[in-house]
């Protein structure tokens, strides 16, 4: 063989292992705590190169101490943060192969009684975020056929009284996943949701530190009030969001990732959950005319099991 064409064959096939070899980038948002910081954590153990998004300069130099880790300043309220991301990212020349949608605060008060801004504040994190975030690194994702994480919640399929705002916003989460991943997937995008349980994050001190106890003093849900408030500051005592991490790192990294993971500390957690699903499946077949009767319901079952494990 000519060595000249031996010589620049073996360059062209270094240069191909080589890009092969480089580390896949992921961007993670709200990556400074709970969730975003373990799965930042994770992936970047996994050897994947992760862009964290976080906004206090204390919790971006914390987490310029990780390897494979470069913070980034990122509000997901704030366009401007946004465009100097997607220019950092695109400069690095690495592409981005996926996105973590996770950046998220809670609301927590009687929706009867509850302010508009108080919804403009919890939809603009954890609904416009994800969609500013996704829209903005769209085409560098679409590019790589990567991955788009968004992080729901248990709270997302179940609600309870007073946590309504944040449930809104996190069923929101499930119809843009679902979207998303349709549109998506024809270019090669896969797209996954994770509904975490009960999890040690900071989402409740967060939410306790802009509170204002007396708002609804003298309300008619006062004492039911209070007591969801302090359910909530004991989010910190959760078992860590490692089973969350590695939910998405099998989202990342699965040739088959799944449309979703209900991801739960208990198995009471989980129960929950299904339940709900089922109760409303029922409730919807006897409202309808053309209601199924039991062996159909089941064989739709059948079916969508069958096709979950293929």
């Amino acid at each position: 063989m000519n060595p000249f064409r031996l010589a620049f064959t073996a360059a062209a096939f270094a240069i191909g292992a080589a890009a092969q070899e480089a580390p896949k980038a992921v961007l993670v948002t709200g990556a400074s705590s709970g969730i975003g910081r373990r799965v930042t954590e994770r992936l970047a153990e996994k050897g994947y190169f992760v862009y964290a998004g976080a906004r206090s300069q204390k919790d971006l130099d914390d987490l310029a101490k990780l390897r494979n880790v470069q913070p980034l300043k990122l509000d997901v309220t704030v366009q401007a943060d946004i465009d100097a991301a997607v220019a950092t990212v695109t400069k690095a020349g690495r592409g981005l192969y996926g996105i973590v949608n996770n950046a998220g605060v809670a609301v927590v008060g009687p929706l009867i009684e509850l302010d508009e801004k108080d919804l403009d504040f919890i939809f603009n994190v954890n609904i416009y975020g994800a969609f500013r975030i996704t829209k903005a690194f769209a085409p560098l994702v679409i590019a790589a056929k990567g991955r788009v994480v968004n992080i729901s919640s248990l709270n997302g399929i179940v609600t309870s009284a007073f946590i309504g705002p944040y449930s809104m916003s996190k069923h929101a989460t499930e119809a843009y996943g679902d979207g998303l991943a349709a549109e998506l997937g024809p270019l090669g995008v896969r797209v996954s949701t994770i509904e975490p349980g009960n999890y040690g994050t900071e989402i409740g001190k967060n939410m306790l530190a802009r509170l204002d106890t007396t708002r609804f003093k003298g309300s008619r849900f006062e004492q039911q009030w209070r007591r969801t408030v302090a359910s909530m500051a004991q989010f910190e005592t959760y078992p860590p969001p490692d089973d969350v991490a590695d939910a998405v790192f099998d989202a990342f990294s699965s040739a088959t990732p799944r449309a979703r993971y209900l991801v739960v500390p208990v198995a009471g957690q989980a129960t929950i959950a299904l339940r709900k699903l089922m109760d409303e499946i029922v409730q919807m077949n006897d409202s309808q005319k053309f209601t199924l009767d039991r062996d159909a319901l089941v064989r739709m079952l059948d079916a969508a099991i069958a096709s979950a494990r293929r």
